[in-house]
């Protein structure tokens, strides 16, 4: 299988340490793609119609996008135990987190565009200080509703992948949320986080 990668991408690095907790990152060829709302690859669009990584070329099958399908995919390729929990209160907690991390890059991503990447004369400082307060709240949420003493799930992936992103970009920092911090820094250290480092800069 081929996916198809960004290295400073949210998104593809969560399926990527979900490949490396799973045991199948061995069956996937990692491939980078630039691509940017602005910068249209040809090659990705021609898999996924919105452009985007990560990716998932099946031999034999249909291409898989986004994040959350790569990753529901590639936890039927083992036999150990689902990260993403088949039944029961564990299934939607572990859902629940994986939505807002999701959430949570995609508003770090829009700060982005009204703060950096978008032409100074056309930000909007109204929206950029609504999406800073959606980040702060989802810092805080996460703080107490993080299900810690869980089993690893692919919230955890998703959490740990979007909060190592959001530092990375130096937006808002979830510092001051002690329990968030400790159990953010305790996951950094894992392997799979250490073979998928985060890297480069955006090309719009």
């Amino acid at each position: 299988m081929i996916l198809y990668y960004q290295t400073h991408s949210p998104f593809a690095r969560k399926a990527l340490v979900f490949a490396h907790e799973a045991g199948v990152a061995d069956q996937l060829q990692v491939i980078h793609h630039e691509t940017s709302p602005t910068s249209h690859n040809a090659s990705v669009h021609a898999e996924n119609p919105l452009g985007q990584v990560p990716v998932l070329l099946r031999p034999g099958a249909p291409a898989i996008f986004d994040s959350d399908v790569i990753c529901a995919y590639l936890d039927t390729l083992h036999d150990d135990r689902k990260l993403l929990p088949q039944v029961g209160e564990a299934r939607w907690q572990a859902l629940r987190l994986q939505s807002a991390a999701q959430g949570l890059a995609q508003t770090g991503i829009a700060l982005r565009w009204e703060t950096e990447r978008r032409p100074e004369q056309l930000r909007y400082d109204a929206l950029a200080e609504g999406y800073r307060q959606k980040i702060e709240a989802t810092y805080d949420w996460a703080e107490g509703a993080l299900d810690d003493e869980a089993p690893l799930h692919v919230g955890h992936i998703a959490l740990a992948t979007t909060l190592s992103w959001m530092a990375f970009r130096h937006l808002p920092s979830f510092g001051s949320r002690a329990r968030l911090t400790r159990w953010f820094e305790a996951f950094e250290k894992r392997a799979s986080m250490r073979a998928t480092p985060l890297s480069g800069d955006t090309h719009d």
